[in-house]
């Protein structure tokens, strides 16, 4: 090992060992507000069939839940260092209700009441446990001002920041977070040993060399090609969590087993992807050269953790988030069939039966309800990606709009989702009942409104619905109950979609922090609406049976 390799693991390790001080517990919430919490996620078991997976495979899933136990403990940190401190105080005192909702939000944090703490008072950092609590932006832009050649580390997504002797430092996630990413790393090379899948052997190999590197690509590009009946997600993907900057990636990890009927049927979407991408409201300048092969899997989730476990559950997902990976294959769509069923079951239906007017709630569906939930995901690959500078560097939209993407690139998702969902019912792919896909788009508004305007998908829908009432396209009735104007609805959402995606493709930091500021804001029509659904469910709270 290099001396620098030397010094940087020590750091790390010295790192690790301060987040292990005793962490005191000093306030609790009121055990009638830790109830009230917990009772707005509706219990579910999901089970999937593993039936068909060779006995290979199904020894190749049990080392990968291995693995994604771990990705827990990782992301736990990576929330906060005192997290497990206060998890095992938790534990040993038999807070039975207070340790079940720490375990739903991963750490002292309600991540549904705007951070609001549960446990101590000490405010969430913005930055989570990315950089050093009391780090200022201020601090940060002028420690990659002072040391220009370490700006790619400070702003990587496989960094944290640290203060070391006064000054910031980055140090890679495969040091600071030992021993858990070595300990995934042999896991998953003895999950590739097991598998009879070539496809997923290959990309569990190039997974495990990438917890010891940071150098996620290469077993990125061999994610796309996966084929067989796992669908396997393992590693530091989005970066909501980092509410400082949106450049650090957070662990997570989805095993499921891939439902090959249902991905057959909807794949006759991702064949009008070049089609979806010109007919974008932009000018074709602006319009991406991403590359845009796209597969859909429809899967039943066996397990999830870490990121996408934290407080509400994800139905579907679209990766890889690398824009060199989208221009080279495009993106796979993943949609999570039994957590979708289960919260439209649980969740969607109480809540479209409190708000709507009678004529829209007729006309929701399940189908349009999943539908729309797969052209979200197809979206977030169209659209801009990498930004040409006026010096010829491209750079990512991300980047550009910093702490504002995640919530603006959550909104042109859902927009462009019915946007686009339109143009396929107009060639036929998905039968045409215009009136049902508005219904169902705002009848799982506040599905979304309800986990907080502060989180990224959260403030997105808040974007929409305020934008389209304020263009009357969306409307509350003489009892209080929404409605839709249909003739509206097209117009207004093509309006918003053009000037989301021209935020997007200028990297105009300001006005799109200008849009935010305007329209993620709780209008009293939202509030009302909120407050009557105190009695829905606003999640579920999964727990995963595995029968082998």
């Amino acid at each position: 090992m290099s001396p620098m390799l030397c010094v940087l693991s020590a750091l790390a390790t010295t790192l690790i060992m301060a987040g292990c001080r005793t962490t005191p517990l000093t306030r609790k919430a009121p055990a009638d507000y830790i109830t009230k919490e917990l009772a707005k996620f509706a219990p579910v078991e999901l089970k999937a069939d593993l039936s068909h997976l060779s006995a290979d495979d199904k020894k190749c899933l049990r080392k990968l839940i291995q693995a994604a136990e771990l990705i827990d403990q990782l992301f736990l940190r990576q929330v906060d260092p005192q997290n497990p401190q206060l998890l095992e105080r938790l534990e040993k005192n038999q807070d039975q209700p207070y340790l079940d909702f720490f375990r739903i939000m991963y750490g002292p944090w309600n991540r549904l009441d705007h951070d609001k703490p549960f446990l101590n008072d000490r405010a969430k950092p913005a930055g989570a446990g990315f950089y050093p609590p009391d780090m200022t932006k201020e601090e940060f832009e002028a420690a990659m001002a002072k040391n220009p050649d370490q700006r790619k580390r400070f702003e990587s997504n496989f960094t944290v920041i640290r203060r070391v002797k006064g000054e910031l430092r980055a140090i890679s996630y495969h040091l600071a977070y030992q021993p858990y990413t070595k300990q995934i790393s042999e896991l998953l090379e003895e999950a590739a040993a097991l598998t009879d899948d070539a496809a997923l052997k290959k990309f569990l190999r190039l997974r495990s060399r990438a917890f010891l590197t940071d150098n996620y690509y290469e077993s990125d590009l061999a994610w796309m090609d996966l084929n067989g009946d796992l669908e396997v997600v393992i590693g530091p993907y989005e970066v909501y969590e980092d509410n400082l900057f949106n450049y650090k990636a957070a662990y997570e990890a989805f095993l499921c087993v891939v439902d090959k009927p249902a991905s057959e049927k909807l794949a006759a979407a991702s064949r009008y992807l070049r089609e979806m991408e010109a007919h974008l409201p932009i000018a074709d300048e602006y319009k991406s050269s991403r590359g845009l092969a796209s597969p859909i899997k429809v899967v039943q989730e066996v397990l999830s953790a870490g990121d996408t476990k934290a407080g509400v559950q994800t139905t579907a997902f679209n990766l890889p988030n690398d824009e060199r990976v989208r221009e080279a294959k495009g993106s796979k769509k993943v949609m999570l069939k039994n957590v979708a069923q289960a919260k439209y079951e649980k969740c969607w239906i109480p809540i479209a039966q409190t708000l709507l007017a009678a004529r829209p709630l007729q006309n929701v569906s399940f189908d349009m309800y999943f539908n729309d939930v797969l052209m979200h995901e197809m979206s977030h690959g169209l659209g801009p990606g990498l930004i040409t500078q006026p010096n010829g560097e491209r750079v990512d939209v991300a980047k550009l709009l910093k702490e504002h993407y995640a919530v603006i690139e959550e909104c042109k998702a859902d927009v462009l989702g019915v946007y686009n969902l339109l143009f396929l019912m107009d060639k036929g792919v998905f039968p045409k009942d215009e009136y049902g896909l508005f219904a169902t788009y705002l009848g799982g508004m506040f599905r979304s409104i309800r986990f907080g305007i502060n989180e990224a998908h959260g403030g997105g829908v808040a974007i929409q619905f305020n934008y389209l009432m304020e263009k009357g396209a969306f409307f509350s009735d003489s009892q209080g109950r929404l409605d839709l104007d249909e003739e509206k609805m097209a117009p207004a959402l093509t309006e918003l979609a053009q000037r989301v995606l021209m935020l997007q493709a200028t990297g105009d930091y300001v006005g799109t922090q200008a849009f935010v500021n305007k329209y993620r804001v709780m209008s009293s029509v939202m509030q009302n609406c909120i407050d009557k659904l105190i009695e829905a469910p606003v999640d579920i709270r999964p727990t995963f049976r595995v029968d082998y």
